[in-house]
């Protein structure tokens, strides 16, 4: 099981909630290998609250998980968007999805190299403290 701190995406938050999603089992056996919390921020929510509106049971679910220490909310306060700004307008050419633009914040406030997530083309591209690259997990 791991132990370092993660930022989850909603690319597995919405595999793991939905079964019948393609990446469903892989998802599962990923989380299985991690420690909780697994650490995210609204906009990642509301996506996947968003992406699995045909199945509010599944919603319900997802937010249950707050309460019971699986997840947890990072907060993004006023004073990071000009940072966001920048970072969204620097990859303006992947069409940069503003839960990502927040997860890479935080990922640089938090000092968190590694990053639950389907999306591979966008988070292998992105770059955190000038340019390291993310730990992405599940190893696919």
């Amino acid at each position: 099981m791991t132990s370092k701190r993660v930022l989850v995406d909603t690319g597995p938050l919405v595999a793991v909630f939905s079964r019948r999603d393609q990446f469903h089992d892989i998802c599962m056996e990923q989380m299985r290998r991690l420690s909780a919390p697994l650490l995210t921020c609204w906009p990642v929510i509301t996506e996947t609250a968003w992406l699995l509106k045909e199945n509010p049971l599944a919603v319900q679910r997802l937010l249950g998980e707050f309460g019971v220490g699986f997840l947890k909310l990072l907060s993004i306060e006023d004073e990071a968007m000009p940072w966001i700004i920048q970072f969204i307008r620097r990859y303006s050419d992947l069409g940069v999805q503003l839960a990502d633009a927040c997860l890479i914040y935080l990922a640089e406030r938090e000092s968190i190299d590694t990053i639950f997530t389907l999306d591979r083309r966008d988070f292998s591209v992105f770059r955190i403290d000038g340019n390291l690259y993310f730990h992405l997990l599940p190893e696919l």
